[in-house]
């Protein structure tokens, strides 16, 4: 009986100390010893991060390389798809999660948050001469979304038919072969890539200047990774505060909105 109790005791305790490790998030110690910040993003997502010559480059890859100056390692750069950044975050697969992602308490639930660096809105793209001027004219009709944001959740929260697409350039192309109504992304992603569209084709595509929401950005980090956090928020506040944060926008011709002050 002894022997049994025993045995139990030990399965026990092997399964919280399993438990322990899976949640115990990364420090700061933990990255310095590495010499390295994994970050996962999906780089379809300019001017935050997109592909030039297979690098990823953006304005958070900028400011990583150099929150990561001040933290004394070196920034490594892992690519997937949005829906699979937060996950991998959460497992301790990655330090950080890095693809314009926004704050909120349903997010809150699973991972820590950085202070925000910016503000952002979700934006409606629809084809020129749409009948959709307004949020309001969205009744009813489909609405094209990446996979996994704020968008998506928003949407279907709100009573749209949504089609849900792993990458934006393939919500884009939805909305340019008449699969869907119109398109929602984030507002500064959605001046890029409207941009670039416009300049190639005939048809062209337009940014309602009703807004669905405001939302702050942020990187993402595992729970139990909170002096890693408070690492990365000392630099961030360094950045923003000395006018770094905005440069980095302006180097990218966007507009930006600083976040709101604690």
């Amino acid at each position: 009986m002894k022997k049994i109790f025993a045995l139990v005791l030990a399965a026990m305790m092997l399964a919280l100390s399993l438990t322990g490790c899976g949640s115990s998030g990364t420090s700061l110690s933990d990255v310095q010893k590495a010499g390295k910040l994994v970050i996962a993003t999906s780089p379809d997502f300019p001017p935050f991060e997109a592909l030039d010559n297979n690098e990823v480059v953006g304005i958070e890859i900028d400011l990583l390389n150099l929150i990561c100056a001040d933290l004394g390692v070196t920034l490594d750069i892992q690519q997937m798809d949005f829906d699979s950044v937060l996950p991998g975050v959460q497992t301790g697969k990655y330090d950080v999660g890095v693809s314009g992602i926004s704050v909120t308490p349903e997010r809150e639930k699973n991972v820590l948050f950085t202070n925000p660096y910016c503000l952002a809105a979700q934006a409606i793209v629809v084809p020129e001469g749409s009948a959709i001027t307004s949020k309001a004219d969205l009744d009813g009709k489909t609405v094209a979304v990446q996979t996994g944001t704020t968008a998506e959740s928003y949407c279907m929260s709100s009573g749209y038919t949504v089609n849900s697409y792993a990458a934006n350039s393939d919500a884009q192309l939805a909305l340019t072969t008449g699969k869907v109504d119109a398109w929602v992304i984030d507002d500064l992603t959605a001046a890029d890539m409207v941009k670039v569209y416009n300049a190639e084709h005939d048809d062209q595509l337009v940014i309602l200047s009703d807004a669905m929401t405001t939302e702050p950005y942020a990187f993402a980090l595992a729970k139990g990774s909170e002096d890693l956090v408070d690492a990365i928020n000392a630099s961030l506040d360094k950045l923003i505060a000395d006018g770094t944060v905005a440069s980095l926008f302006e180097k990218y011709a966007a507009p930006y909105t600083a976040p709101e002050a604690k």
